[in-house]
């Protein structure tokens, strides 16, 4: 008789499920970006290591606890999508409480980290990027379209926490530059997102740009747009005065290859088209940053 074997299916053991709640590997970028934000304000100087330390443990816990608010604010919406479903709130493995109590700790603690250990405007910041993401882009996901504006927001303040915490001033021209480049980089790279996953995203009741885009031409168009004022705005440092040719041709030629992927996408529709384009703002951050950081005039 001929034996049958089964796969045991494997649950996610705690430590996952707080990995999946605080969203780990999507705030890798948050952190990635307030450390070059530090390096950047610090170019010319003497680094001080153990300030950086503080900035990126303070902002790393924030970070975490929001996105543990964000999923206890949305456990219904996530029980309609098959790639959350399984997350541990939806699923039931973890207790609402419990991802509450870790995302108060976490944000509280960091705010007061930046706070005590780096300057207050690291907090400040840090915690208008909590207030933002939580109550008002978190809640908007499910009235209005707009929500991908306000969602580039707090995505858009990590380089300039790590600008205050290397020593830069908070109205300084170099960290609101640092805060467009992350802006306008994220609105192709959602609304990319966005038309991948449109049908999971309409059934579950997410208001997006993307719903009811099933030729990709709307979604297309808007990728277009958002990829040309990242290189209009690329160029500002040039009249600024604070980064070399170097940024000046390559930091715009990385944002006109996203523009061409958009008008790729936005002349045929098709999936492999916008994966193309989605694919392309991911090589464009890590390639952006370290280009900034060899053309940055310390």
């Amino acid at each position: 008789m001929q034996e049958i074997e089964e796969e045991a299916v494997k649950t996610p053991n705690l430590r996952q499920d707080l990995t999946v709640l605080m969203k780990v590997r999507l705030n890798f970028f948050v952190l990635v970006t307030t450390f070059f934000g530090y390096l950047l304000a610090r170019k010319g100087v003497a680094m001080e290591w153990d300030i950086l330390f503080h900035t990126i443990i303070g902002t790393a816990a924030a970070a975490f606890g929001s996105a543990a608010f964000n999923q206890l604010m949305e456990i219904d919406l996530d029980l309609l999508m098959k790639r959350t479903a399984d997350r541990p709130l939806p699923s039931r493995r973890m207790s609402p409480v419990t991802a509450f109590g870790v995302g108060w700790v976490l944000s509280a603690m960091g705010i007061i980290h930046l706070a005590v250990m780096v300057n207050p405007w690291a907090a400040y910041l840090t915690a208008a990027t909590v207030a933002i993401y939580v109550f008002v882009y978190t809640p908007m996901k499910r009235m209005s379209s707009v929500n991908t504006l306000v969602g580039a927001i707090p995505g858009a303040i990590p380089p300039m926490i790590g600008w205050v915490g290397g020593g830069g001033g908070v109205v300084d021209p170099e960290a609101w530059f640092l805060f467009g480049i992350l802006f306008f980089w994220q609105l192709p790279h959602f609304v990319a997102i966005n038309w991948l996953c449109r049908i999971e995203y309409e059934e579950a009741g997410y208001k997006m740009w993307s719903n009811g885009d099933v030729s990709g031409k709307k979604s297309g168009l808007l990728c277009v747009i958002f990829a040309l004022m990242l290189a209009a705005f690329s160029l500002l440092p040039g009249v600024w005065g604070f980064a070399n040719l170097v940024w000046l041709v390559g930091g715009t030629l990385l944002a006109l290859m996203i523009t061409a992927l958009g008008v790729r996408f936005l002349g045929d529709g098709e999936r492999k088209s916008c994966r193309q384009l989605f694919f392309s703002t991911l090589i464009y951050l890590p390639v952006a940053l370290t280009l900034l950081l060899i053309a940055w005039k310390g």
